[in-house]
């Protein structure tokens, strides 16, 4: 048996058999420092931390995350919720009003440069305000950036400076809204900061943070990505999950439509047309993304032949339940949500049947553009 190597990040025994434990090093890596190729070497949580500032992610229900968010309500903070404009519901932490105690807490709404060109901040707000009110969840501020293009961020940056002068501030969200990202581009934004990252622990728990020092001693920090299976993110391939993301502004692609219509959004959305006039439709998702008109009557059969090819995501590997639908009566113009794929802009006076698979992420809310 050889000499135990260790991270020189966090100190664990390295070892290539489990992901979750500490020290876990793809096998091809620990193999070039067993053959000594390799002196000095990092378990892969600690080089994603090193090199991306990304921590790894936690389920929900995991134990001393709610321990850390419990610890939030004994101390002076700022909370930032960080969430994916175009998957709200799902990644908007409605436990936070929980734990959020007597501290103010912000949303920060991220992807706002994949809207249209002509939409309005004020009716996205709005919308945001609407919701979280809904979940009971009563934000003090509401921003509408692109972590990505790092638009719209000197106002956010602005605000934290402002309520950071006595408190720490703690960035929380979801798997997969651009935290790290947005984490980054205002790392990048507040310039040359000595002695930028430092990772440690939460007090009696497992968990990473990354605190960011400012000027007047306090932090702002980086919180663990929240795995959830209410996000079709959380399910999907990277290489799914690239074809289903939009990378440019979304573009409407406008549909023609009979009642007895169904229009499939890949594998991932369908949207029967029951009742109503002849009438338009107009789709807002990926330009990648395989959007497909049928008549209703064919439709089942037509999924069950073609889906997880072409109609792909998903495929055979994913963790996904079957379509489950929802039917709405459209009493005005609204947007029917497939939530983390896109949303289908309906005109008042329709019936429509609306599925994603198992129901996740379904909704609707008056026309934003």
């Amino acid at each position: 048996m050889g000499e135990e190597i260790r991270c020189i990040g966090c100190g664990a025994s390295l070892q290539s058999e489990d992901k979750s434990l500490p020290g876990y090093l793809p096998q091809s890596a620990l193999q070039k420092v067993l053959d000594g190729e390799n002196e000095e070497v990092y378990c892969q949580r600690c080089f994603r931390l090193r090199h991306y500032n990304e921590i790894m992610p936690v389920a929900l229900d995991n134990d001393d995350f709610l321990a850390l968010l419990n610890s939030l309500s004994s101390k002076k903070a700022l909370i930032v919720n960080v969430v994916d404009l175009f998957d709200f519901s799902n990644s908007l932490i409605a436990s936070l009003k929980r734990f959020v105690g007597q501290n103010d807490f912000i949303l920060v709404g991220n992807k706002f440069d994949l809207f249209p060109k002509n939409s309005k901040e004020s009716k996205i707000k709005d919308w945001m305000r609407q919701e979280a009110n809904r979940m009971g969840l009563y934000p003090k501020e509401i921003f509408l950036i692109s972590a990505a293009k790092k638009k719209n961020l000197d106002d956010l940056i602005k605000y934290l400076n402002a309520n950071s002068q006595d408190q720490d501030v703690y960035f929380v969200g979801t798997t997969n809204v651009g935290k790290s990202t947005l984490i980054n581009a205002i790392i990048d934004k507040m310039g040359d900061v000595q002695d930028l990252i430092t990772t440690s622990r939460f007090p009696g728990t497992t968990l990473d943070k990354i605190e960011i020092p400012l000027d007047n001693g306090h932090f702002l920090v980086d919180t663990p990505g929240i795995l959830t299976k209410k996000q079709l993110a959380s399910r999907l391939s990277v290489k799914e999950l690239d074809l289903v993301s939009p990378k440019k502004p979304l573009k409407p692609a406008t549909y023609q439509l009979l009642p007895g219509n169904t229009i499939f959004l890949a594998g991932l959305g369908r949207i029967d047309y029951l009742q109503g006039p002849s009438t338009s439709f107009t789709v807002y998702a990926s330009r990648s993304m395989y959007v497909h008109r049928t008549k209703t009557e064919k439709a089942d059969e037509f999924y069950a032949k073609h889906v997880g090819e072409l109609l792909t995501p998903p495929s055979a590997e994913d963790d996904l339940p079957p379509l489950k639908g929802q039917e709405y009566h459209i009493k005005y113009r609204s947007d029917v949500l497939f939530a983390g794929v896109g949303f289908i802009t309906v005109p008042e006076g329709c019936v429509i049947k609306a599925y994603t698979p198992g129901g996740i992420g379904l909704g609707t809310r008056r026309a934003l553009i």
